[in-house]
């Protein structure tokens, strides 16, 4: 079992919360009210926006040294919902990856919504998330965690993946936005 802090008490940090006690993890929530509370966890879940991930960084990323950091964002542009805001080359995930070089920085939950992670399944099938990251170690601790939950946890490859990870979950949003699917609707693979 793990020990997961998530830093947000938003919907997806919710969603996350609920996952990780389903399969007996300890989870703390940590919001931004909470400044001063330190991250415990073996696994930190940046469950914040895009354009608030460099204020977390900055004020914890000593904290962050040696920790699973998962981030959860998509960088989309919030005011048209047209496009990521990340160079085409590039992911939100590898600038947290670069900030946070003692951290073992992986991609997950961006191609989910909240409400598919809490219920668990999609089209009666398994919710599947899509993890992404250079340490194996790091992704297979954080695929026990949704494993344990009973959702399906998919290796997606190294931290390079994570821009096709945004894009997907850019596409789900922006889908999602324009009314062409449904905020309950979501992502699970078939074996």
């Amino acid at each position: 079992m793990a020990h997961i802090s998530i830093i947000s008490s938003g919907n997806m940090g919710q969603a996350i919360a609920g996952l990780a006690a389903k399969g007996g993890n300890t989870v703390e929530l940590v919001n931004s009210s909470q400044a001063d509370k330190a991250v415990t966890g073996d696994i930190v879940v940046l469950a914040v926006p895009y354009p608030s991930v460099a204020a977390v960084v900055a004020q914890r990323g000593a904290q962050l040294a040696g920790k699973v950091v998962v981030d959860i964002t998509n960088p989309l542009n919030f005011e048209t919902f047209d496009s990521l805001t990340v160079a085409s080359d590039g992911s939100a995930t590898t600038e947290i990856a670069a900030a946070l070089p003692e951290s073992r920085v992986v991609k997950a939950f961006n191609t989910n919504f909240a409400g598919t992670l809490a219920a668990g399944t999609v089209g009666g099938l398994p919710t599947t998330v899509l993890i992404a990251g250079d340490d194996a170690d790091a992704k297979a601790l954080l695929a026990g965690v949704v494993s344990s939950a009973g959702l399906r946890a998919v290796d997606a490859g190294g931290l390079k993946r994570a821009r096709e990870l945004e894009a997907i979950g850019f596409l789900q949003i922006s889908l999602a936005a324009g009314e062409k699917i449904s905020w309950t609707g979501g992502l699970a693979v078939a074996q």
